[in-house]
């Protein structure tokens, strides 16, 4: 097949197009390289799948890897809408993940331009051109942000998802009623993939495992919130790439069930469709924070904090519609996972 992914310069978005393309599909990856962290770890990722890029990449222009004889990349912004719509004219994609998105819950309360930009206008302007060129399957990362409030463990598909507390949230919510919108009038399908922090080798420097590694080596205090009173269904890169594989080979074709007198949100007439994709055992913070200081071999100091707004104090993902539809459950233990982040870690930055 023919695949676009973007934000290919991503965590989420390196590891599918490496998959995809180790399994012979023809991959083109876009993505705009902004500095919302560190672009030496993007242009790192993009490295190790061939591509030679830097500041001076040329927009919009792609360039062929040297690693992977089916992948090219191009520097684009998914709010270029001219410029989505020539890509989609000239490569006539099969199906398209999309991964690109202004990312991070705290960042959404002092910059909530960027996400209306990459998160809202950038997703409909794939919508259209999905829809005009044919695409038959649309797979877009959506979070487990977006149970906001809910308190029902664990968190289902199958819920209400009406209370966001963080414009990260609100924005990945929008996109799935936008999906669903285009599913009903336009026949397109499409599958949205609630994450769970995700973690792992070429992890994102804004997340905690990499905050942690970054100063338990640096010798300095990590900043532990909500007393450490947090859990979170930490999810590793490898079974997260699994779960959007096994979607993105599987387009919704709509629920025969259905029923508008008692509407299921995790599914539709439509050919849509809502997974969440995590580890179903969620993990203390306090007990995470430990496996970092068993892999690194060195004792954390700690500054205890409350909790910071847009942040929930627990996530825990229901998996049972992955399972049933896709026959796949994700299930890399988090201390296995931990330790081959910061062998990863010690390698880039040669500590």
């Amino acid at each position: 097949m023919k695949i676009l992914v973007t934000g290919t310069a991503g965590f989420i978005g390196y590891h599918l197009a490496k998959r995809l393309l180790e399994r012979g599909d023809e991959v083109v990856g876009i993505d705009n390289i902004n500095d919302y962290y560190d672009v030496r770890v993007k242009y790192g990722r993009l490295k190790e799948t061939g591509i030679d890029a830097n500041d001076e990449t040329p927009y919009g222009e792609p360039i062929e890897s040297s690693r992977y004889e089916k992948y090219r990349f191009v520097k684009l912004n998914l709010e270029d809408r001219e410029g989505i719509e020539k890509l989609f004219e000239r490569e006539k994609f099969d199906k398209v993940c999309n991964l690109a998105a202004q990312a991070g819950v705290r960042y959404s309360l002092t910059n909530p331009h960027a996400y209306v930009d990459s998160n809202m206008v950038g997703f409909v302007n794939l919508l259209e051109a999905c829809r005009h060129h044919e695409v038959n399957h649309l797979v877009y990362a959506s979070s487990s942000s977006v149970y906001g409030l809910n308190e029902t463990m664990p968190f289902s598909v199958h819920d209400n998802v009406d209370h966001p507390i963080s414009l990260y949230a609100a924005s990945k919510k929008s996109n799935e009623l936008m999906a669903h919108t285009y599913s009903h009038l336009y026949n397109l399908p499409t599958t949205g993939l609630r994450f769970f922090t995700v973690y792992g080798p070429w992890g994102r420097p804004d997340m905690a495992l990499f905050l942690f590694t970054k100063a338990i080596l640096e010798d300095r205090p990590i900043d532990v919130f909500n007393y450490g009173n947090m859990s979170r269904d930490f999810t590793y890169i490898d079974d997260i790439v699994e779960g959007v594989v096994r979607v993105i080979d599987n387009p919704p074709k709509g629920n025969p069930e259905w029923s508008g007198k008692n509407p299921d949100p995790g599914s539709s007439k439509a050919p849509y469709k809502i997974y969440n994709i995590g580890n179903n055992q969620p993990v203390k913070l306090i007990d995470f924070i430990e496996a970092i200081e068993k892999a690194i071999g060195k004792t954390a100091k700690k500054n205890m904090l409350p909790i910071q707004p847009g942040d929930v104090p627990a996530t825990y993902a229901d998996v049972t519609d992955l399972v049933q539809d896709l026959g796949y459950k994700p299930a890399t233990p988090i201390q296995e996972g931990i330790e081959k982040f910061v062998k990863w870690y010690r390698d880039f930055y040669h500590v």
